[in-house]
């Protein structure tokens, strides 16, 4: 106030006080009547909020400037002209607001029925107009959602896809043994088969199809676990040598029995932390695998080494390799590609590389295969418990091979 009374010294300070609370009063009641405005516009377009935003402004302003003006121009003619200016200036601010806002609400709308196309094409396309900068951001946010929902859809679709391909595989697989046990079962019932030789190869057969069924069911429930997230792992510190001379040893004699050689190696003093029960599932798998694909007089190898800081686990067959267009597939539930490969009436039903993959990823590892010589090679990559020796590669000081009989 006393800095107006300087700059004002033939305004006497009661009129200064009658002024300044006139304006005060008016700039109270448009900001609480915009405010109620705004309010009741909450559903309105941005255009038409930011119109009443200027609008109220220039209305202050107005009333201030106006009053003041009237104080300090000595004639009446000057305060109109001054008045007059003021009025102008208050229409050029009004109409620079509906310009915006209605620039506002034609981005906008525009950005609305980009959206709204999504529910017909299913694609989002960006609208070909320049946006503000907070529109230009949510709808480039609206596109990552969309391609973010696209892939999502695109997973769902293949699981569903592989789960139908699951349950036409396992039913085909469990009809199977089940129509031979109801066979032999009947068989031996009726007595139609009495050699005692006969009746004890019938239980053994029917002993050998109930393991084969009791294992395809357990790798069901394996994966249930697996897809459904629920696999619970126990890790601890184990040897990279510990593991790959338990899984050779285990399925030495499968090797043997079909005439392939089995040979293990691994470097020594490095440990990965790890389920080995579950992480010795996915390797068997991939030796199985390796097995049931391999012909006879043919030669796997299990081989763990450190490479680029990590733990590889590679199992090594004599496949005859896989098509290049399969190779993305390998992992696929029950995907067999038998079509490039010699077909194993043993074969399960198609789930142990699909358990193996979700194994591994279980221990935060990677699992892929690749053609390899005379077939491929699968390599498990894992993190190791402890960093690695500076080198890039370091190959397995000792070795254990077994070989089979040939």
């Amino acid at each position: 106030m006393a800095v107006l009374a300087s700059a004002l010294p033939d305004v006497g300070l009661s009129d200064l006080v009658h002024v300044t609370s006139w304006v005060g009063g008016i700039a109270v009641a448009t900001t609480i009547a915009g405010g109620l405005l705004l309010k009741l516009m909450a559903e309105r377009s941005i255009g038409a909020m930011l119109t009443l935003v200027a609008f109220v402004t220039v209305i202050t302003s107005l009333a201030g400037v106006g009053a003041i003006t009237v104080l300090m121009m000595a004639t009446p003619a000057d305060r109109d002209v001054m008045l007059e200016l003021l009025a102008i200036a208050g229409l050029a601010g009004l109409a620079v607001a509906l310009f915006i806002g209605r620039t506002l609400t034609r981005a906008s709308k525009t950005l609305l029925g980009a959206v709204r196309e999504v529910g017909d094409s299913g694609i989002y396309t960006p609208p070909a107009i320049r946006l503000p900068a907070e529109l230009a951001g949510l709808s480039e946010g609206l596109a990552e959602a969309h391609d973010r929902l696209g892939e999502a859809r695109a997973r769902e679709q293949a699981l569903e896809a592989s789960r139908r391909e699951l349950v036409a595989w396992v039913s085909h697989d469990l009809r199977t043994p089940l129509a031979g046990l109801r066979a032999m079962a009947e068989a031996l019932e009726d007595q139609v088969v009495t050699d005692p030789r006969e009746v004890s190869h019938y239980h053994s057969q029917i002993r050998r199809e109930t393991d084969r069924l009791a294992a395809m069911i357990d790798d069901l429930f394996e994966l249930s676990r697996i897809h459904a997230g629920t696999l619970r792992l126990s890790p601890r510190l184990v040897g990279l040598e510990d593991l790959v001379a338990e899984v050779v040893a285990s399925a030495e004699p499968v090797a043997r029995a079909k005439g392939i050689r089995l040979a293990g190696s691994a470097v020594r003093g490095m440990p990965v932390f790890i389920d080995t029960a579950e992480m010795g599932r996915a390797v068997r798998n991939l030796v199985a695998n390796a097995i049931r694909h391999t012909p006879y007089d043919g030669t796997i190898e299990v081989i763990g080494e450190i490479q680029s800081g990590l733990a590889w686990v590679s199992v090594a067959d004599e496949c005859g390799g896989i098509p290049p267009a399969d190779l993305p597939r390998v992992f696929d539930v029950a995907f067999r590609g038998e079509s490039a490969r010699t077909p194993d009436p043993s074969g399960g039903a198609g789930l142990g590389l699909s358990i193996a993959r979700g194994i591994v990823e279980a221990h935060s590892g990677q699992i892929s295969v690749r053609n390899t010589g005379p077939g491929c090679q699968f390599i498990i990559k894992l993190p190791l418990a402890r960093p690695a020796a500076p080198a890039v590669s370091r190959p397995a000081p000792a070795s254990r091979a077994i070989h089979a009989a040939g």
